[in-house]
């Protein structure tokens, strides 16, 4: 059975779930397209082709996807093209890199609540933001644990995943 076509129904629809929450949506659309691919990686003339945009768009949307650490760019041995993967670890170590993030968020929002003070509404606002990140990073470590032992649990690491062997692009898109 060709998957072609539903495939292409569901990277449209989880791309515009995401969109919805906020993500940007053309890294939306790589983002789903990797996804739903059986290797996790193509090309960016791969991923142009499955989507029907230009490789301008695509390089946008992956500078943004590996920033945010949902994406990476591989060399392929014996070639100048780069391949652009998302990993089965791809959300835990999303949530994982946060760390920072909420560390710089933190030291800010106390800046905020000197400048602002914390007797006046906007800092007793930002000192409960404070309190939530504060929360977050005590929670976030034992979560990401939870989530190793359930994974483990659930058995993914044992689906079977075809070998990374070099296709034609054609094969690929299809993948």
């Amino acid at each position: 059975m060709n998957r072609d076509k539903p495939r292409a129904g569901f990277i449209e629809r989880f791309a515009a779930v995401l969109t919805e929450s906020g993500f940007p949506r053309m890294p939306a659309r790589v983002f789903a397209a990797l996804l739903a691919t059986d290797s996790g990686r193509l090309t960016a003339a791969e991923l142009a082709t499955l989507l029907h945009v230009s490789p301008a768009a695509i390089s946008g949307a992956v500078s943004y996807l590996v920033q945010v650490n949902l994406a990476s760019r591989e060399a392929q041995p014996g070639s100048r093209r780069e391949h652009y993967r998302v990993h089965s670890e791809t959300w835990y170590e999303a949530i994982a890199s946060k760390d920072r993030v909420l560390d710089r968020c933190e030291r800010s929002l106390r800046d905020g609540i000197e400048v602002l003070g914390r007797d006046t509404p906007a800092g007793a606002r930002i000192a409960e933001t404070l309190a939530f990140f504060e929360f977050m990073q005590t929670e976030l470590p034992a979560m990401l644990d939870r989530w190793r032992a359930r994974k483990a649990e659930l058995s993914f690491s044992r689906t079977k995943r075809p070998s990374p062997v070099a296709r034609s692009k054609a094969t690929a898109v299809q993948a």
